[in-house]
């Protein structure tokens, strides 16, 4: 089983980036609890980060034959971006999207999500833990789906 994260703009900035709200974990450290908990789950786990929206489309359209699912934060794009939305619909992979925050508690543009739509769930307000749930649950999906 392959599941792609991807992790969208600022992401790459976790650690410095307003620890008050995202917390002091890097991508890095996020990325590598990620690997070992697929690892734990018999997963391969492949991660990606871009601040640009067309190459988070590209790498979900690219996914389509090479991942089982997506795990997906699409950070401020949640509250934006038909393009990652309709990309996740037309590549027709289960995918769970996961907000470091809860972007309902947090400033009222942030309380439309364009993604969520299109994915199986969403897990928000959770840290870094938030990714190991979101994989948790998509392996538990896809396993149910064999």
């Amino acid at each position: 089983m392959r599941v792609l994260v991807l992790h969208g703009p600022n992401l790459n900035l976790l650690g410095s980036r307003q620890p008050e709200i995202y917390g002091e974990a890097t991508l890095a450290e996020i990325d590598s609890a990620i690997v070992a908990r697929g690892a734990e789950l018999g997963v391969e786990v492949r991660s990606a980060q871009s601040n640009s929206e067309g190459a988070l489309v590209d790498a979900i359209q690219g996914a389509r034959d090479a991942a089982d699912g997506i795990v997906i934060n699409p950070a401020g794009y949640s509250h934006t971006s038909v393009a990652i939305r309709d990309a996740l619909l037309a590549v027709a992979l289960p995918a769970v999207e996961v907000h470091l925050s809860n972007p309902s508690a947090r400033e009222e543009f942030r309380h439309v999500d364009l993604v969520a739509g299109a994915c199986l769930g969403v897990v928000a307000g959770f840290g870094p833990n938030g990714y190991l749930v979101a994989l948790e649950q998509l392996v538990v999906r896809l396993r149910a789906a064999d």
